[in-house]
This record gives C-alpha cells, sequence and structure tokens, in this order.
C-alpha cells in the first residue's frame, strides 16, 4: 500500500538521480515533452536521436574551417542535441514513460554525443598543433566525470552533478566558442576548448572529494 512517506521518498530518489534544470518548469518544454509522449515517440528513441544532432554538428565543424556560415548548422546541432536530452527525460518522467533499459539509452548515447561534439571541436581546430590532442583528453575526461558521476549512485551518493563542466556547462561553453567564432572568426572553439580542459580536471576532483567525504561519512555511522 502507497503511503505519503513512500510516495515522498521515491520523489527524492527520482529528483536527486535528475540533473537540476529550470528548463522544465517552462511552458514551451512541458508543451513539447506532451506532445511528444502522446504521439507514441519513446524517450529511448529520442535519446538515440540526439546522436543524430551530435553527428550533424560534428559533421559541419569538420566543414566549417572552409565554410564559416556553417557553424549555424554546428549550433543548432548542439542544441538540438540538449532538447534531446531535455525532452527524453521529461517523456519517461512526467509522462510515465519509462523503461527497464531507459538508463541504458539515458547514459550511452549521452557519453556518444559529448565525444562527436567535442572531436567536432577539434577537427575545427587543428591549424593549432595541440587542438587533437586537446580534444582526446578532453573527450576521456567528459567520459570520467560521468563515471565518477554513476560509480558515486551505485555506491548510495546518488547523481551528483558538480561542475564547473558538467554536460550542459561543455555545450554552453562550446555554443558560446562556436557563436563567437561565428561573427568575429577568432580561436574562440580552440580557446574553449581548454577552458574546457581545466574546468573537467576541477570537475573530476570535487567529483571524487565529494564521494569521498560521503564513503568516510558512511564508514563512521
Amino acid at each position: 500500500m502507497l503511503t505519503y512517506e513512500s510516495i515522498m521518498e521515491n520523489s527524492s530518489l527520482v529528483l536527486e538521480n535528475r540533473r537540476p534544470l529550470k528548463t522544465r518548469s517552462k511552458a514551451w518544454a512541458q508543451a513539447l515533452a506532451k506532445a511528444l509522449a502522446s504521439s507514441g515517440i519513446s524517450p529511448n528513441q529520442i535519446s538515440l536521436f540526439s546522436l543524430v544532432f551530435s553527428v550533424v554538428a560534428l559533421a559541419f565543424f569538420v566543414t566549417a574551417s572552409a565554410h564559416n556560415l556553417f557553424l549555424i548548422f554546428v549550433l543548432l546541432g548542439i542544441q538540438g542535441r540538449l532538447l534531446c536530452n531535455l525532452m527524453d527525460g521529461m517523456v519517461a518522467i512526467e509522462f510515465k514513460k519509462k523503461s527497464a533499459v531507459g538508463e541504458l539509452y539515458n547514459e550511452i548515447p549521452d557519453r556518444l554525443a559529448d565525444a562527436l561534439i567535442i572531436l567536432g571541436a577539434g577537427y575545427f581546430s587543428k591549424s593549432h598543433d595541440l587542438a587533437m590532442s586537446l580534444t582526446w583528453v578532453n573527450i576521456l575526461l567528459a567520459v570520467l566525470t560521468a563515471y565518477i558521476r554513476t560509480l558515486g549512485a551505485s555506491l548510495g551518493n546518488g547523481h551528483k552533478f558538480l561542475g564547473p563542466m558538467a554536460k550542459q556547462h561543455r555545450m554552453a561553453l562550446l555554443s558560446s566558442a562556436v557563436v563567437i567564432d561565428l561573427i568575429f572568426k577568432t580561436d574562440a572553439v580552440y580557446i574553449a576548448l581548454w577552458i574546457m580542459f581545466i574546468g573537467l580536471v576541477i570537475t573530476i576532483f570535487r567529483r571524487i572529494q565529494n564521494l569521498a567525504q560521503f564513503l568516510k561519512l558512511k564508514e563512521k555511522q
């Protein structure tokens, strides 16, 4: 039998395991999620579609060095990926469309999408000697941040989306850099790769530190 306490406990678990986003409460987001849920599209399909937008971002990043206006499509690809990331969770949770394998579809496409977009930024900046090396390191660190988060969840600490370079921060950074390069044709994307690297190192340190503190407190109880 459901009780108030059990409902609140389950709600807390859901909230703890979801990235806190104010966008979910926006009327347009609610309307779009409702439309997608009504259409019969599953959250897993939305998660996979985020990869399509990531491939678009990668493809136009690669060609934008010759045609700067292609950065517009890079920006659309990044934002489309983020929109899919928002919608898959909303359709799954708010509209009761969760599936047994939903967590797999929620996590694995995200890691691939990150890698594709960061790789695109590297190819766009490849005229700089360290660009590709920096790109591969950033891809590795981005995966590591997610690994530490999910490790923490498996150890009972919940999903801690600590920054300063969590997924939405990485995408916001690259989006801003793309806009700057689109307008001014500078080295903003390359500089963003360095900012991302520094931010990812700090993020990894903070997440490990948070998890270590949790485990120490757990041991004392």
